[in-house]
């Protein structure tokens, strides 16, 4: 499989872990994922992208859309530990601006107190 999601729900986030590559035909099942996240763990999401080896534009469109559909919960969306290649796509999109990136999970955790 190209794309592999393992969800952990803590007390004060859920953790989505993203493997494989993102794009057009995978994305779906991100999306899927980030929703039924919300609905079932709460609206302060961290998507774990340490093993997330590439992501296009339809990667992009769901992490902009799992921003959106969080704040307007009233949560948030953080990624933590993006490999160099996505890294340099959020920096080139400024999509870091919008959603803060973090170093690695537990550091991403810390700044959602229960």
């Amino acid at each position: 499989m190209k794309l592999r999601l393992a969800r952990q729900s803590l007390s004060n986030a859920v953790v989505v872990a993203v493997e494989g590559e993102l794009d057009l035909f995978t994305a779906p099942f991100l999306r899927d994922e980030i929703r039924d996240a919300i609905r079932d763990d709460g609206p302060t999401l961290v998507l774990d992208l340490g093993e997330l080896s590439f992501m296009d534009s339809s990667g992009l469109s769901v992490l902009i859309e799992a921003w959106r559909l969080a704040t307007s919960e009233g949560g948030t969306v953080s990624l933590a530990s993006p490999q160099p290649p996505v890294a340099r796509i959020l920096r080139t999109t400024g999509l870091d601006r919008r959603i803060k990136v973090y170093p690695d999970v537990d550091t991403a955790i810390l700044q959602h107190p229960e």
